[in-house]
């Protein structure tokens, strides 16, 4: 179509010898709403941070697109069996109505939950990945955690703050994901769950490899030759238990920068973690 053709002519050029480059422009922003090949603010949340940690369900709270998107979309692999242990390769979502934007879906969510404790009791958390919906319309995703974490008995739900208007590229979502990681799980680790742990002058942990394809595992199976301890992989092939045992290591051994240089920022800050 002409408009299209118009819109995509910016994409395609000749470059010219003695210029610097051909006048390409492919480096744009995505809009909210409209699916694209980049990411958004819950894309980089759910689909590259929390996603991979496989012993927690991460529910795609909203309508239905945006988790049949993000679901099994990166090969993130990880040992466990699935429906018992392990979620990673499958899709929860509250699959948002038009009624849900007009009276709100906080009923829904709770529903969604008390669903995913019956079905698959042995999860050991639960974490919310809202979607442009959610935040337009002021669902309180947070109280809803809190009185769910309390109903059943303390278990971890975080609420992640993650619809993608708030950033057009997946960047500020991994930025989300560590700042909900820092409030909802490091911020409430317990007395009883340190003394489950019994740290080791060679502790370390993996942070910011997904696991994708296995390398997480190659990188893992170096370092405990070299003698050390791995305590925690970032999140590919990750565990809630090891997010929490994460304050403990001696070192952190960051791989993807881009996505987790705020989470080690702080735990240096924080637990004098280099």
């Amino acid at each position: 179509p002409e408009k299209t053709a118009k819109r995509r002519a910016k994409h395609l050029n000749v470059h010219e010898a003695g210029k610097s480059d051909c006048g390409v422009k492919s480096n744009l922003k995505s809009i909210p709403g409209v699916m694209t090949i980049r990411g958004c603010a819950y894309a980089g949340s759910k689909g590259v941070v929390w996603g991979p940690i496989k012993d927690m369900i991460h529910i795609s709270h909203g309508p239905v697109g945006c988790g049949q998107y993000s679901w099994g979309s990166r090969r993130n692999y990880y040992v466990g069996t699935t429906g018992i242990d392990t979620f990673g390769t499958m899709q929860f979502t509250s699959d948002f109505q038009e009624k849900d934007i007009v009276f709100g879906g906080d009923k829904k969510l709770a529903k969604v939950i008390d669903e995913i404790q019956d079905l698959f009791p042995l999860n050991r958390g639960i974490s919310i990945q809202s979607e442009c919906p959610i935040g337009l319309i002021g669902d309180d995703i947070e109280a809803v955690s809190r009185v769910k974490s309390k109903e059943y008995d303390g278990k971890t739900i975080v609420p992640v703050r993650c619809e993608g208007f708030r950033g057009v590229s997946q960047s500020l979502g991994h930025h989300i994901a560590n700042d909900a990681i820092r409030d909802w799980v490091f911020d409430k680790i317990t007395s009883e769950t340190e003394r489950r742990f019994e740290p080791t002058p060679y502790d370390v942990a993996i942070i910011g490899d997904y696991n994708i394809g296995g390398d997480a595992w190659s990188s893992r199976i170096l370092l405990e030759e070299m003698g050390l301890r791995v305590i925690a992989q970032w999140s590919g092939d990750g565990s809630l238990a090891e997010l929490e045992a994460t304050p403990k290591a001696k070192l952190n051994i960051l791989h993807c920068y881009r996505s987790m240089n705020y989470i080690s920022r702080h735990m240096e800050e924080k637990f004098g973690i280099p």
